[in-house]
């Protein structure tokens, strides 16, 4: 091992790594099966400090005596109460930065005194000033600080020729970043960021506390459960697991004991949580991402499609409604095949081979290149089908990797349910390849049972297995199916002929551009308009959005429109298309 090595460094609000080179790739260095760090740390009974997931487990009992997210007073002049001491944030970033060092001395056999440590794209002088301040603190020399997109962005691209634009969406546990970034022969340039030191997984864990607090207080009669601290670090922790939980799965039932007496009765805690009801409380947070990611895209004078890929950082990416506006805002299928609790430690791990002088290459995964989902019949923007596709397991997924979703019988009285399991990309089923069917029966003729629905499961192994599982919640019934080979099915010929198949069944009076996610409030700038009722639609829209717009973008907005509409008279087809494109684009970065 060289004993002058650089180590990499992601110290995160939630959670941090460390990344060592091998060969001409990094990894990540675990202790014992835990390649993750707790970025938490406390004092124990005896006086003595503790980092990591003893000073995790200590918070419930203990909070007064440990400290969380210390990533968010980085650059401030306060000082942080840990019992009876107190220290700046630089000095309880060292504890961590200190666990790490060792982490990695231990596993290369020889003390490291050199790292590269990343930050938040939008962290400030002082800030930045604070990280190297702290890793200095605990005896590293920090030869390099760069931006944590920076680093998502080497994982993926490193080694890699020729010029490509990325954008890196990254939402931790405490901070939130959207950056666009060029990369040409190992060269990266930021060319915008947009970010929120304020917006992260902590803040959703807190939105589902506060959920908590309410059925407390109303439903269970605890009046003084938020002046509780105890409690409420046993709530953080519950609602932190059930938020992981509802990545994977639609519902999740939050358990604790003995939280409370009433009455001289102990009151337990038994409440289900919807991954709806979850989403819904986070939207406006989430749409504060989305708005910068449009101004990032914007400051970087770059339409969507002239993005090469949309990267998932940060465990808190994990959130399905992410990907699913990401993919709706930009359309592109995010990619997160890339562990995003691990990407930017990797990407430091890059850079810290980069500057040893090593020839790195990108961190290669498995991952499955199709989508797996099954058929339903439903309502979509209006129109009825029975031949709509919902993906469980999306493309790019990681393997191994499973995905849980809640269906619904058309009625109470419903005895069976056929299961259909397609492979493809298409938002017709039938657009897809199927790969299997399966019959449900014996399902329970009850009103509780349809209200509760039928999860359905898909797991798919490294092996290419795709595991089939339908449980319906109400009874406990289920089905399970194995299809081997699920990885290889489709050839070229195959995508193409399921592409060209049309249903017999299809409601001819629904158009394919009719078949959309029912989520989709707003949508990439389209390929070129050559329709009058679409040329109209995007005319409306404008007319709409004068009302907002303003200086030069206004400017630009009323000049094609009236352009537009002169072309429109002459009948110049290109023209039409050109201005219809051109002002689509426009009303992009300002709806």
């Amino acid at each position: 091992m060289d004993p002058d090595a650089i180590i990499g460094i992601d110290l995160g609000t939630t959670n941090s790594e460390v990344a060592i080179i091998t060969g001409s790739r990094p990894e990540v260095v675990p202790d014992g099966q835990d390649f993750i760090l707790p970025s938490c740390v406390g004092l124990d009974l005896d006086g003595n400090i503790i980092v990591g997931q003893q000073a995790r487990n200590q918070f419930v009992a203990a909070p007064e005596r440990t400290v969380l997210s210390i990533k968010r007073q980085m650059g401030k002049t306060s000082r942080v109460s840990l019992g009876d001491r107190n220290y700046t944030p630089q000095e309880i970033s060292a504890f961590i930065l200190k666990e790490l060092k060792q982490r990695a001395s231990n596993t290369l056999g020889h003390d490291v005194s050199k790292a590269v440590i990343t930050v938040p794209a939008y962290f400030t002088d002082s800030q930045r000033q604070a990280t190297r301040e702290a890793g200095q603190i605990a005896g590293l020399e920090v030869v390099r600080i760069i931006n944590e997109p920076t680093a998502a962005a080497l994982t993926y691209e490193s080694g890699q020729s020729g010029e490509h634009k990325i954008l890196v969406y990254d939402l931790g546990g405490g901070t939130f970043d959207v950056s666009v970034v060029a990369i040409e022969d190992g060269v990266v340039e930021v060319l915008a960021t947009m970010g929120d030191n304020e917006l992260g997984g902590n803040d959703f864990d807190e939105i589902i506390v506060g959920l908590l607090n309410d059925f407390i207080e109303s439903d269970l009669g605890l009046k003084d459960c938020r002046s509780d601290i105890l409690l409420q670090a046993r709530l953080t922790r519950a609602a932190e697991q059930a938020k992981i939980a509802l990545s994977e799965q639609p519902y999740v039932r939050i358990e604790e004991d003995h939280i409370g007496s009433e009455g001289g009765k102990d009151v337990h805690l038994s409440f289900e949580l919807s991954r709806a009801t979850f989403e819904e409380a986070v939207d406006g947070m989430l749409a504060r991402t989305m708005t910068a990611v449009t101004k990032a895209l914007s400051d970087a004078r770059l339409r969507p499609d002239q993005l090469e890929r949309v990267l998932l950082v940060g465990g808190s990416t994990r959130i399905p409604r992410v990907a699913s506006l990401l993919r709706e805002r930009l359309g592109h299928e995010p990619h997160g095949e890339v562990d995003p609790d691990l990407c930017v430690a990797l990407g430091a791990g890059v850079q810290a081979g980069i500057e040893m002088g090593k020839d790195m290459q990108a961190v290669l995964v498995d991952i499955t290149p199709y989508t797996f989902g099954t058929r339903v019949s439903g309502e979509r923007n209006g129109f009825w089908s029975e031949d709509i596709f919902i993906p469980i397991i999306r493309r790019n997924s990681k393997l191994p990797v499973a995905r849980t979703e809640a269906f619904y019988t058309f009625t109470s009285a419903q005895k069976m349910a056929s299961i259909d399991v397609y492979q493809g990309e298409h938002e017709k089923a039938s657009n897809n390849v199927k790969i299997a069917n399966f019959l449900f029966e014996g399902l329970n003729e009850s009103e509780d049972a349809f209200d509760a629905g039928i999860l359905f499961s898909y797991s798919l192994d490294l092996d290419g297995i795709l595991h089939i599982h339908a449980l319906e919640r109400a009874t406990g019934k289920e089905l399970r199916a194995t299809i081997d080979g699920v990885m290889d099915r489709l050839s070229d010929d195959d995508v193409a002929s399921s592409k060209a198949r049309i249903g017999s069944d299809w409601d001819d009076n629904v158009s394919e551009s009719e078949i959309v996610d029912a989520t989709s409030d707003i949508t990439a700038p389209a390929a070129p308009i050559d329709d009058d009722e679409e040329i109209a639609a995007v005319l409306k829209r404008a007319e709409q959005a004068l009302a907002l717009a303003y200086g030069e973008d206004r400017t630009e907005m009323v000049d094609l429109m009236e352009d537009l509409r002169n072309a429109l008279k002459q009948c110049d087809e290109e023209k039409v298309k050109g201005l219809g494109k051109a002002l689509d684009e426009l009303l992009f970065y300002l709806e």
